[in-house]
């Protein structure tokens, strides 16, 4: 993994985020798309927080759930929910729709009967539909707040086409986890409204980590024609998606007990809402920040004047180095050569001349004898005759 993790920093292993653009943004609206209609034909099971009802808890001693919950169907109760709740004194709690005062005396009183247990004994509370409404408005004021707050900070912190981008990958993340948790059929409490703000938080984290990478390979690029905004973003993707891998694993591993452990098979019902919207959320949001936000970005990027002139000096670059090189050599072989030729001996003046033709040279040249700059004359030495020795001495 670490070797993996080394190759995918220095951009060896290669994986093409951004050039598969069309596939991921494929892979995105199919998932929104599934999730949109779940919301629509499906609906949302919506809690007694919201909708309004009765709540009945009775200790879990008495039996099992399905006993407690045919006693309040017996007793004329449209049943919603039935859950158990853990503790110290572990609990089952059945949720009805609204009730007269009347009707919920009837149930608590058949109850009360059935295993022998005195009315104080049975816990009962009626929730109105206006606390729900409430708690929905909030919970909707919330998310605006977040999301301008959002904006504004990532528009100032990078660029406001940055910010498009995450608050996107953001929405796209709250719709497929909002379809899934349809699908599922969960009931929908305030610990899923607390649940939908919190994977809110985490899914931006993960895209301010890949962004601030972005921002980091891509300061410059247009000074210079070896590299596109794409591959530098492309770059900036593989480096840090080891890394968010491994951010997302360690949160995910809690969320996942909190989900399948706690919810599943010690039957804590209500951490079931919380922990799969969670988990859900979480896992979307590793998706939706390498796979989704960064081609976004790279897309609104491309249409920037800017950084699509540059774009074409690079391609333009690269095809004319392409269509200079001989065919079949391999890359760099024209540079090498380049560079053998400027370091090669450079040949004298002299060697270059070219010789003087025999007529040219003939008629440059002053005579047979004709002595060279600086010679003795030809035929006499020094003091004496033609030929002699100094001081007329004879050879012996």
């Amino acid at each position: 993994m670490s070797s993996l993790a080394t190759r995918l920093y220095r951009g060896e292993a290669g994986v093409n985020v951004v050039g598969k653009r069309p596939l991921w943004f494929g892979v995105a609206g199919v998932a929104a798309l599934i999730a949109l209609l779940s919301v629509v034909f499906i609906g949302f099971h919506l809690g007694v927080e919201f909708k309004g009802g009765n709540q009945f808890e009775v200790s879990q001693r008495v039996g099992t759930l399905e006993q407690v919950e045919q006693v309040v169907r017996d007793a004329g109760a449209e049943v919603t929910t039935a859950q158990r709740i853990g503790g110290g004194d572990p609990q089952y709690s059945i949720r009805t729709t609204d009730m007269s005062p009347e009707q919920a005396a009837e149930v608590k009183a058949a109850l009360a009967r059935a295993f022998n247990l005195d009315l104080g004994e049975i816990s009962d509370n009626r929730v109105g539909r206006a606390w729900g409404e409430q708690v929905t408005e909030r919970a909707l004021l919330a998310l605006v707040i977040f999301i301008a707050v959002v904006t504004v900070y990532l528009a100032l912190r990078f660029e406001w086409r940055m910010a498009l981008a995450a608050i996107a990958s953001l929405l796209l993340n709250l719709v497929i986890t909002a379809g899934v948790y349809a699908l599922v059929g969960f009931e929908v409490t305030p610990s899923t409204v607390i649940g939908f703000l919190t994977i809110l938080g985490f899914a931006l984290y993960d895209v301010v980590v890949v962004f601030d990478k972005i921002q980091e390979n891509t300061r410059g690029i247009t000074g210079s024609s070896t590299q596109t905004y794409a591959e530098a973003s492309n770059l900036a993707v593989n480096q840090v998606l080891m890394r968010s891998i491994n951010t997302s694993l360690v949160a995910l591993l809690p969320v996942g007990g909190l989900l399948f452990i706690g919810a599943g098979l010690l039957g804590a019902g209500t951490l079931k809402d919380l922990g799969l919207v969670l988990f859900v959320g979480m896992a979307i949001a590793v998706y939706s920040s390498l796979f989704f936000a960064t081609p976004a970005l790279v897309s609104l990027k491309e249409m920037e004047p800017r950084i699509k002139t540059h774009t074409q000096r690079v391609l333009a670059r690269r095809a004319g180095g392409r269509e200079a090189a001989p065919a079949g050599s391999r890359a760099g072989r024209p540079a090498r050569t380049a560079a053998k030729a400027a370091t090669a001996p450079v040949p004298s003046v002299e060697a270059a001349e070219p010789e003087p033709a025999p007529a040219a040279a003939a008629a440059a040249e002053p005579g047979p004898s004709a002595p060279r700059v600086g010679a003795r004359p030809a035929g006499k030495r020094p003091g004496g005759r033609p030929g002699g020795r100094p001081g007329g001495a004879k050879r012996r």
